[in-house]
């Protein structure tokens, strides 16, 4: 166990995806996975641990913003052996040709500062997915109905920006969309070894300020978690 994550060592899979939503991520296990199991829920971020298709898989919830997500990231990382861990979440469009509902597979993830920019002092890294992943992602997202991005995104800082000249810039350079983890999840992801990917639908549009109503949000996302379970186990 640790401070967040109360399960026991054997009851996280190696493969998990992390929503940032505790509730998208019992919405996501009792819909695709066999025998969802409840393994965590300290301080309300739910983890669940089933199988897909024969295979062991823990959703469990990051929280909003890299902080959360760094906390819980490295815990199941350096203390339960996770090895695959893909953010499935919702991103906002920053490009016109991207459209609500897409799924974006986030190659590069830029980003002003992240968690670990105290340890990488005065070198931009680049933070990237696991090509593999992102390959197997590619292929699993072919022959669905829904429209699928591959390219860079950006993970913010804020959720309420007051920064119109950064938004332009981040579109001029053909950023796809912003969302709030990404950057430093694929950061853990190359520091300890592991394999990480960002999917993601595109719920909301910083061009046109159209929104996916919260209704019909849930129903969306399901390209997206099944495009993940695809990828993860290629």
């Amino acid at each position: 166990m640790t401070p967040h994550i109360r399960a026991e060592r054997d009851q996280i899979a190696e493969t998990v995806l992390m929503p940032g939503d505790p509730l998208r991520a019992k919405w996501a296990a009792e819909t695709f996975l066999d025998a969802p199991e409840l393994v965590n829920d300290v301080r309300g971020m739910l983890g669940f641990t089933g199988t897909w298709r024969g295979n062991r898989v823990t959703i469990h919830g990051s929280g909003m913003g890299m902080p959360s997500l760094s906390i819980y990231a490295n815990e199941l990382i350096t203390q339960y052996g996770a090895r695959t861990l893909i953010r499935i979440g919702s991103a906002g469009a920053m490009q016109n040709h991207v459209a609500i509902r897409d799924v974006i597979l986030a190659q590069t993830a830029s980003s002003i500062s992240t968690p670990s920019a105290g340890i990488f002092r005065e070198v931009t890294f680049a933070p990237c997915a696991d090509f593999g992943l992102l390959s197997a992602a590619h292929r699993a997202a072919t022959g669905r109905e829904c429209t699928v991005h591959v390219g860079g995104i950006y993970s913010s800082d804020v959720f309420y920006d007051e920064r119109p000249d950064l938004t332009e810039m981040m579109t001029r350079h053909g950023i796809l969309a912003v969302e709030m983890e990404a950057a430093e999840l694929y950061n853990l992801a190359a520091r300890h070894g592991c394999r990480a990917l960002a999917v993601l639908t595109i719920s909301d549009h910083l061009l046109t300020h159209e929104a996916l109503p919260a209704a019909d949000r849930q129903s969306s996302f399901g390209d997206m978690v099944e495009i993940a379970l695809e990828a993860a186990f290629a």
